[in-house]
């Protein structure tokens, strides 16, 4: 998977497309990424002995990798990811468009 947490990225399919945000968290095993503010469900919350009130929760939902796309650091437009091998054998992601390698 060639996006990691704390990636700024768009959103480009879904009910949220056009959206930004950061994500907060990957599952790589499942292909999926939880970004922070975008994809909100409405979860019904059951009142309980702690908590006597129920209530409707917006929380965020993972979002399919195919649907969100990194913003380039230069240019802030969504591109596509490079994987290249630095000179000291490490993997080093690169933004398509410009070139510039995403820290």
């Amino acid at each position: 998977m060639k996006l990691k947490k704390g990636d700024k990225v768009m959103i480009i399919a879904g009910k949220s497309r056009g959206q930004e945000g950061v994500i907060a968290r990957v599952f790589p095993a499942r292909d999926l990424v939880l970004i922070d503010g975008a994809n909100l469900v409405k979860r019904h919350r059951k009142p309980t002995a702690q908590s006597r009130k129920g209530q409707i929760v917006e929380k965020p939902m993972p979002l399919h990798v195919s649907n969100v796309q990194l913003l380039d650091p230069k240019t802030g437009k969504p591109t596509r990811v490079k994987i290249t091998r630095g000179k000291d054998g490490g993997r080093e992601r690169i933004a398509v468009k410009s070139g510039q390698e995403i820290k």
